[in-house]
């Protein structure tokens, strides 16, 4: 197959022209992939099952791991799901955004879209390529990350042409995403919401919002043998670099002595902020062995910058990377829940 590459410019009547062909695409049960306000998403028609299976097929994505669909509006939601208050507090506050509610399906969203579960995710993305696109094509669009399953997300069209040029029918570049990590998923059902996967909307947001939320234990722990997940990105490792990724649990003096008793550091990579650079190349490292996250009190740059540096490394022959445990306050939940996945699990405490 021949991907189609169209890159959004300033011309206002050239990209509507794309986003009209790429929704046409996307009715005729092909596979598009866009930009969104989080990452850039692989999309297909929701109503469409065999649409759906061709994502599952592309990204080599197991067929249990639930799809988010997008809408153009949060009014929308009540044709694909069963709406409640808790839902309409959450879209009041925070859609369109980088947030995702799960609500019982209605019969129109086929099974293969929420991997065989009777809950469907419901997401409006604030992205105005997204928006657009979901308008013109009239459908709800199923669209997880457009990556090889497993890899890093993508956060520029670059990463989506790495994985998937050949495999999809079109790619949408617009550029670098804003926020880097995936959206917020809210399970709304039961006495209290339940967060799922931690993203841009924070979990202290929702507690201000709810005034109860509950955490799945998959936000920072691995899924049991043969648990189903209730959400996209709960698989057991996720995010994962080609190269082994190990994170350190303790102080910044005991991690840099740690990484100065590592004999060859040649073959190292090492996840780390700016203030730290001079501190790591007095231990040893290379410059070049070193991948910043930008300044160590801008989180915002870390979440935007996590995925493009793991892929970075994989340009590298690196034996193993390391990186300190991000804090689970704010966003960095969502990093910490990130790359907790990309690592397998593996802390050095």
């Amino acid at each position: 197959m021949k991907t189609e590459i169209a890159r959004i410019g300033n011309n206002a009547l050239e990209n509507e022209k794309i986003l009209a062909h790429a929704a046409e695409i996307i009715k005729s049960g092909g596979l598009v992939a866009f930009p969104t306000e989080t990452v850039y998403g692989l999309g297909a028609n929701a109503v469409d099952s065999y649409a759906a299976e061709k994502i599952y097929s592309a990204k080599g994505r197991p067929s249990n791991n639930p799809l988010i669909i997008h809408i153009a509006s949060a009014l929308d939601v009540d044709k694909y799901a069963c709406v409640n208050d808790k839902y309409a507090l959450l879209a009041e506050a925070f859609m369109p955004g980088p947030v995702t509610a799960i609500l019982k399906k209605r019969d129109n969203i086929p099974m293969s879209v929420t991997g065989g579960l009777d809950s469907v995710a419901v997401r409006v993305p604030s992205h105005p390529i997204a928006h657009r696109l979901i308008e013109l094509s009239g459908v709800p669009i199923a669209a997880p990350s457009a990556n090889t399953s497993g890899r890093p997300s993508p956060t520029c069209a670059t990463h989506v042409i790495e994985d998937l040029d050949g495999k999809i029918d079109m790619i949408i570049d617009g550029g670098q995403v804003e926020i880097g990590l995936e959206s917020t998923i809210v399970k709304l059902d039961g006495e209290y919401p339940t967060l799922l996967r931690p993203g841009g909307v924070t979990l202290e947001q929702l507690g201000a919002l709810f005034g109860e939320v509950k955490v799945d234990k998959a936000v920072t722990q691995k899924l049991s043998e043969g648990e189903r997940p209730l959400a996209p990105g709960m698989m057991y490792r996720h995010y994962a670099p080609k190269s082994p990724l190990e994170l350190f649990d303790g102080s910044d003096e005991d991690f840099f002595e740690f990484i100065t008793s590592i004999k060859d550091k040649e073959k190292i990579a090492v996840i780390a902020y700016d203030e730290d650079i001079q501190t790591l190349i007095k231990a040893g490292v290379g410059r070049d062995n070193i991948l910043s996250l930008g300044n160590s009190e801008d989180i915002k740059s870390h979440a935007a910058r996590l995925f493009s540096l793991l892929r970075e490394c994989d340009k590298h022959d690196f034996e193993k990377i390391y990186s300190r445990l991000p804090s689970r306050e704010g966003i960095s939940l969502a990093l910490y829940n990130r790359i907790i996945k990309a690592a397998g699990y593996r802390v050095i405490s």
